[in-house]
């Protein structure tokens, strides 16, 4: 199980960097037009997405900042979160790169930002859910940068596995 969270993990860095590599492109004020999304625009989404992570990171590790809204706008420029999602997903790898088989068996507790009570589950489901999280709403700034230019990159696992060399075999 533990080489499905890497391969996640290494997607997730390519995914992020090809997403922000398009988003570079835009006018700051396309990149900051409220286009009706849950985060309003890519800089509340792709700001959302750090955010998340980083609440994730803290409960997994114990260790980084952790945001304590889930609408909270870390970075006011691209080019500031830009860099920390660069080191984010860096810290995501190699993390992950750690994980063994007990690891991912172990049983965390935390509290959602969103609810008074405890919630105790195996790391696996947890890293399941981040970065099905991360698909999500890259999936969202996918369909605004498509909105506001008329293209964005793929971001298909496939495409990644051929350019990486990394499988799920």
């Amino acid at each position: 199980m533990q080489s499905i969270y890497r391969i996640f993990a290494h997607y997730n860095q390519w995914a992020n960097l090809r997403l922000y590599d398009a988003v570079a492109g835009l006018a700051d004020a396309d990149y900051r037009a409220d286009l009706g999304a849950f985060f309003r625009s890519l800089h509340g989404t792709l700001n959302h997405i750090l955010v998340a992570d980083r609440i994730w990171m803290r409960r997994f590790t114990g260790t980084g900042d952790a945001p304590t809204a889930l609408d909270a706008i870390l970075f006011e420029q691209l080019a500031d979160l830009t860099a920390a999602r660069t080191a984010e997903d860096a810290r995501i790898v190699a993390w992950v790169e750690t994980l063994d088989e007990a690891a991912l068996h172990r049983v965390l507790t935390y509290r959602p930002i969103t609810s008074p009570h405890d919630i105790s589950q195996p790391l696996a489901p947890m890293l399941s859910h981040v970065f099905n999280h991360q698909t999500h709403h890259r999936g969202q700034a996918h369909a605004l940068l498509t909105r506001l230019t008329g293209t964005a990159p793929s971001l298909d696992l496939m495409l990644f596995q051929r350019d990486s060399g990394l499988s799920l075999t």
